[in-house]
């Protein structure tokens, strides 16, 4: 019994944890100012995040954006406390997917993508 009641704890912490980092984020400025709002969520036993918006430099929506709806991360497992990864991320500036993991750290998801040794990461801060 005792068992099955740590199970069930543990599950729920691990549920809180993915809790927290779902939502809706934003992604640092692009080179004109730029920036896409990224929903994180559930997909299956792992996080993905969609891209939901894209504002331009004056906080206008762009509805014509071409990857709104695409998943830009993809498969992020639970590595230990606010910590996520064995995921990808596309990144839009170049067009190519990379190797992902992500850390919670309050309200800011550090989210970097790396090829062999060499990465590259944004810290994302909540968007309402």
């Amino acid at each position: 019994m005792r068992l099955i009641a740590a199970a069930a704890a543990l599950s729920l912490l691990a549920g809180a944890a993915a809790a927290d980092a779902m939502g809706k984020w934003m992604t640092n400025p692009n080179e004109e100012g730029g920036f896409l709002v990224v929903e994180v969520a559930p997909c299956g036993d792992a996080l993905c995040g969609t891209i939901v918006e894209a504002r331009n430099v004056s906080g206008a929506v762009n509805e014509t954006y071409e990857h709104l709806g695409r998943q830009m991360i993809t498969g992020m497992k639970p590595d230990g406390a606010n910590k996520w990864d064995d995921g990808e991320i596309w990144a839009p500036d170049d067009d190519k997917t990379y190797s992902a993991n992500m850390e919670l750290k309050g309200d800011v998801l550090a989210v970097e993508g790396c090829v062999i040794v060499f990465c590259r990461g944004q810290d994302w801060a909540r968007y309402q």
